[in-house]
């Protein structure tokens, strides 16, 4: 049994009040793991570790903060199989795609936000006929708090802390206690790559103890958290009063818009990735598949065919596309979806069922799952499942599409299908989403901002963005 245990001022230790929370393996059902189930205690040292670090961190020279997220970025890949190993254990994702996005990304964060904060500027004004100077400094916030999800464990809690502390703050992290094990990880390679103590503290436990300690403490000055959007807005109830900054990524219901005048073979790939990827627990997945009337029947044989070719099977073994859920309730919440959608008359083409892996049958195995829908409203079409099932409809007019992609709470992410030019300028301006695909998905440059509108969250993360969310701007007026 592994037994994880908090990272504070540079130490693993157990939680003060002694409570543990078992820590399942998606592939076969089973415990393998136990760890903290934090307290206010816990997360009150934590953040007395941070405080102590913050002035000599805040003061270290960029080179130097550089130098260390380079060498973490570094120590990361040297480890690649090792953490890839554990994030699928940890997650069921299958190892393969662990191991070519998920950990080269988490090393990416680090060596971009490395670099990026000795590029990062600010600004200077001449107050012509005042004889006055103004400029912009860009200062760090202090102790901030972490909170990541468990669908990309190491690559979204790395996206967090690390520009967090390369703009000269102090950390309590938290990551998801259901995917614990590459965050406990992360702390060896922080010592090894010589973080000073107390910059990063990582401590372990639900939700409802260890992250409301987190964001209730009344001396954590911002809080960045993504997950779900009812989460969201019980963080924002707490947080919003005490006038801390927020970076919230929340939920999504993304559109695929596919047109007839798409290239169809690079779409039909695409459309099968950005549907099933990570078992479908991606925000940014296309679960609501709209195309084009003239093609409709074509897709939905094509698509059908492609799905039915992806291999189900225990996330370790080569060849396998599709691993499993992440939790044993989480799968009992998407087949729940399932059987609404049979309620609400759509019609199951592909998929629906739960699998048997031999050898593993205390596993969270699901086919994926394609259901064709009469109408644009029903729940499945509204509301996030976030698994392997995706919706398909027909639609006729570029004015009815819109209005459908945009009838949803969320406005995270869309893509679309077109090599209409006007077309796409249109649809790109109108469409309610903070990210706009064309004719690729999830191609991510980390310069660029992201996030969503609407229920799909609060500010914008990656490049500059994220550096100036975790800094304060003071202004500085001379005259001279």
């Amino acid at each position: 049994m592994n037994k994880i245990k908090n990272y504070i001022n540079g130490k693993f230790l157990p939680p003060v009040n002694d409570e543990w929370i078992d820590n399942y393996c998606p592939a076969n059902g089973q415990v393998y793991g136990h760890i903290p189930n934090s307290s206010k205690e816990d997360v009150e040292k934590a953040y007395s570790a941070a405080k102590s670090a913050f002035p000599l961190w805040s003061q270290t020279t960029l080179e130097a903060r550089s130098r260390i997220l380079i060498k973490i970025s570094e120590l990361l890949e040297a480890n690649l199989q090792r953490f890839a190993e554990a994030e699928s254990k940890d997650n069921g994702k299958p190892i393969g795609l662990a191991k070519t996005v998920d950990i080269p990304r988490a090393a990416s964060n680090f060596r971009f936000f490395g670099n990026a904060i000795t590029q990062f500027a600010s600004e200077s004004h001449e107050s012509v006929g005042h004889d006055a100077i103004n400029y912009t400094l860009r200062q760090p916030i202090g102790v901030v708090g972490c909170i990541s999800p468990w669908n990309l464990p190491l690559y979204l809690f790395t996206w967090k802390i690390a520009p967090a502390i390369a703009a000269g703050n102090c950390v309590v992290a938290k990551p998801s206690e259901i995917t614990p094990m590459t965050a406990y990880l992360l702390g060896k390679i922080c010592t090894e790559a010589g973080l000073p103590t107390g910059v990063l503290n990582i401590v372990h436990g639900l939700g409802s103890t260890t992250g409301q300690a987190i964001i209730e403490h009344p001396d954590i000055k911002a809080i960045s958290f993504t997950g779900g959007t009812e989460t969201g807005a019980h963080i924002a109830k707490i947080a919003a009063p005490m006038f801390k900054k927020l970076s919230l990524e929340l939920g999504g219901k993304n559109p695929n818009i596919i047109f007839a005048d798409c290239d169809y073979d690079d779409m039909l790939k695409t459309t099968v990735r950005s549907s099933f990827a990570n078992q479908g627990q991606i925000c940014l997945c296309g679960s609501r598949i709209f195309v084009e009337a003239t093609i409709y029947k074509k897709f939905k044989t094509d698509f059908v065919e492609k799905v039915k070719q992806l291999k189900i099977g225990h996330p370790s073994k080569e060849g396998t596309n599709i691993g499993a859920l992440v939790s044993k309730s989480h799968l009992e919440k998407v087949i729940r979806y399932i059987d609404i959608a049979k309620e609400e008359n759509g019609t199951i083409i592909c998929g629906g069922n739960k699998v048997i892996v031999p050898g593993y049958e205390g596993g969270y195995y699901l086919e994926p799952t394609v259901i064709e829908v009469v109408t644009d409203e029903c729940r499945v079409n509204q509301e996030e499942i976030f698994g392997p099932v995706v919706t398909i409809m027909p639609f006729n007019t570029e004015n009815d599409v819109l209005q459908m992609a945009n009838k949803v709470k969320y406005g995270l992410s869309a893509t679309l299908w077109t090599n209409n030019l006007k077309r796409t300028m249109r649809m790109s301006n109108q469409l309610q989403s903070g990210i706009i695909w064309v004719n690729t998905w999830m191609l991510r440059d980390l310069r660029t901002p992201f996030g969503g509108v609407k229920e799909s969250g609060v500010g914008r993360e990656g490049g500059f963005e994220a550096l100036r969310f975790f800094t304060e701007a003071k202004n500085v007026c001379i005259k001279y």
